[in-house]
């Protein structure tokens, strides 16, 4: 197993400057690199301070020529949201920006807010996501093809920006569909869930979910990969840690907000609201990853022994949380966190898909 470094770029101070966000995220990211994360990860989100990146497509042909060694996904592209020719053809020019580095992550998207605007019917976007994942492997498995679909249609074509060796980038699928879960299962896709809050049992059940689907179609889910993101700081203030927490806290209820079409915008901001059975800032600090590198390590280690994942998507700064204090979890994370966790579970790169679950404390 091995962690990714994550980032919404969000904001919560009116007219906080994109140029500042980007900045940001380009600095955390050659420090991820540095200190051995083998994963960027990059959000799509759109007409909100919830996220500032509209194309994760583009944050990583910038992050190309600023690292070398770390691999670059989208965390996710919102498939419906895009035209499949400029979608493939971007994916083949990002790929080869990278030599190779990018890593596929794709959803189906969750905000009505969002289609709405795009002119889009979000009842439509799995079955978008089903067919646009058939001429993925069309486009780049042949030198020309066609395509006809119940939502898209393609003329005999070729895709000029070619992936390398014309290959399928490395996948991973969003969201809790499903019908995505069977079509992650059917292609050997990694599947990643966002569990916010949620404790390392119920994690485990996200786990089963996926799981079922893969016994469905008939592949034993030991060969799984399955990835969780989650907000981490490492600190040992715990008014630090509380902080965090409350810029954590923004950003889901943000979320809980746009996926359930009770955004509220007061003109450029989104207007920040407790959601149902939202839990108290002490309830968040117990389950979040936020404390000492001692306290970060073992709820990680708990994490992994009950619901098994092969990969973090790391979170370090959520909501309007500062750029310094991302930057210290950063570092301290490699440097103290990781040898706690190899010290408890072993050597790392022996747990994940395939692997035997580490042994119970």
């Amino acid at each position: 197993m091995d962690f990714g470094h994550f980032n919404l770029m969000s904001y919560r101070t009116p007219g906080t400057p994109t140029r500042q966000l980007v900045d940001n995220e380009v600095e955390q990211v050659k420090l991820a690199e540095q200190a051995g994360f083998s994963t960027a990860w990059i959000a799509e989100h759109h007409f909100s301070n919830y996220c500032a990146s509209p194309s994760p497509l583009m944050m990583l042909a910038r992050l190309a020529g600023e690292t070398t060694t770390i691999r670059l996904g989208t965390a996710v592209v919102v498939v419906p949201l895009y035209h499949p020719a400029r979608l493939l053809a971007e994916i083949g020019l990002v790929d080869s920006m990278t030599h190779g580095r990018l890593v596929l992550g794709v959803g189906s998207g969750y905000q009505p807010y969002e289609f709405d605007r795009f002119g889009e019917d979000l009842r439509n976007s799995v079955p978008k996501v089903i067919e646009f994942m058939r001429m993925l492997e069309l486009a780049f498995g042949q030198e020309t093809f066609s395509f006809e679909g119940e939502h898209y249609r393609m003329p005999e074509t070729h895709i000029a920006s070619r992936t390398v060796n014309n290959r399928i980038p490395e996948v991973w699928v969003a969201g809790d569909n499903p019908d995505l879960h069977r079509l992650a299962a059917r292609k050997g896709y990694g599947v990643m869930v966002t569990p916010r809050h949620f404790t390392p049992e119920l994690l485990a059940r996200a786990r089963d979910r996926f799981a079922a689907s893969w016994t469905a179609e008939g592949r034993d889910p030991r060969g799984m990969r399955f990835a969780v993101s989650r907000h981490v700081c490492v600190t040992d203030s715990r008014e630090e840690v509380m902080r965090f927490v409350e810029h954590s806290r923004s950003q889901v209820r943000l979320s809980q907000s746009l996926r359930r079409r009770e955004e509220l915008m007061q003109g450029a901001m989104l207007v920040e609201k407790p959601y149902e059975n939202e839990p108290t800032l002490e309830q968040m600090a117990d389950n979040l990853l936020v404390g000492s590198p001692e306290v970060v390590a073992e709820r990680i280690a708990r994490e992994i022994r009950i619901a098994r994942p092969d990969h973090y998507l790391m979170n370090f700064s959520p909501g309007g949380s500062d750029q310094a204090t991302a930057l210290r979890s950063i570092e301290r994370f490699a440097t103290e966190v990781r040898p706690l966790l190899e010290k408890a579970l072993g050597p790392l790169d022996r747990l994940g898909a395939g692997a035997p679950a580490p042994a119970a404390e």
